[in-house]
Order: structure tokens, then C-alpha cells, then sequence
């Protein structure tokens, strides 16, 4: 089994996204203890460039974990206002960025949550990590995508090869299905 040091090690930028209740103050202290600086957008989203905010804190020098917004934004603004503040070219911006930056998605899976219906309450839950594999599955496509899996049995860290945080590898038209 790997730990996430040794996953993410060739990666100097890591943005930490997940679901609202998968938990990331663990990975956070593992990582601030890794070296990395732990880097959260204060504020609310810019009201005509959303990603403005998350693009100036990867301007910061050395190693750099931000935790995301950007694609939570992406699934909870449908779920909860019917629309989202950031738009797919702004988010495979921003993704181009973190790989240009040597960089890496973290996402934060669950797969310790149970399979059978949910109760309503727990809907948003499932809708939540449905629209969250899709987005990454789309931003994949341009920058290096590491899913760590906080419950439930196996290897917790699906990581990119040795060369995933090249960001020459993501440099091909998008196909968005």
C-alpha cells in the first residue's frame, strides 16, 4: 500500500476536493507535516472571475495543498442554487494551471458509505459524489488526478504514473460527453 507521500512526491501542488462530509483535516496535518503549505480561499467567490482567487494562490512559491472550491463549486451549485458560479471553461482553466504548476487534483472519495437507497436526507450525499466523479473524470483530461479513498478496505490511493505531474502529458483537445 502507498501512503500519500509517495503518491503525490513528484507533485509540487496538490488541490484537495471532496465532498462536504468526507473529512480533510487528517490529509491537511499529513501534508503541512509533508512540507506542503495548506493554502484555503478566504472570502466568497469573485463575482465575474471565480477562479481568480484559487489562480493567485497558486502563485505562491514552494510546495502548495490548497483546499479546493473550485469543482465544489461545480457540483453544489446545481444541487443547491440550480446553476454554478463557475463554468467549465473557467474550471479546465484552472485545472491547466494546477498541472502547469506541477500539480495534482486530490479527490476525496468514500467508499466505506453504504450502497443501498438512501434516505432523502443522504441524497445530496449521493448526488454530491455522483457530479464530483464526473467532474473529475472530465478534468482528468488536463491535469493529473490522485483519488484517496478515506474509508473502506484496499489500497486508499489510486495514483498517477511517474509521469503525471509532466504537464506537457494534458496538452490534448477535450472531448466533454
Amino acid at each position: 500500500m502507498r501512503t500519500l507521500h509517495e503518491a503525490v512526491a513528484q507533485c509540487r501542488t496538490l488541490v484537495v476536493e471532496g465532498p462536504d462530509d468526507i473529512s480533510r483535516a487528517g490529509l491537511l496535518a499529513e501534508l503541512a507535516r509533508g512540507g506542503f503549505m495548506i493554502r484555503r480561499s478566504r472570502g466568497h467567490l469573485h463575482h465575474l472571475d471565480p477562479t481568480r482567487p484559487y489562480r493567485e494562490l497558486l502563485a505562491a512559491p514552494g510546495l502548495l495543498a490548497v483546499d479546493g472550491g473550485i469543482i465544489h463549486e461545480l457540483v453544489y451549485g446545481p444541487l443547491r442554487r440550480g446553476h454554478s458560479r463557475v463554468t467549465w471553461i473557467q474550471a479546465l482553466d484552472f485545472a491547466e494551471s494546477v498541472a502547469e504548476r506541477d500539480g495534482a487534483l486530490l479527490h476525496l472519495t468514500d467508499s466505506g458509505r453504504p450502497t443501498a437507497p438512501a434516505p432523502l436526507a443522504d441524497t445530496e450525499s449521493a448526488e454530491a459524489a455522483d457530479a464530483y466523479a464526473r467532474a473529475f473524470r472530465t478534468l482528468a483530461q488536463h491535469v493529473p488526478v490522485v483519488t484517496l479513498d478515506t474509508g473502506g478496505p484496499g489500497p486508499p490511493i489510486r495514483a498517477p504514473d511517474a509521469t503525471a505531474c509532466q504537464p506537457s502529458r494534458y496538452r490534448r483537445k477535450l472531448t466533454v460527453r
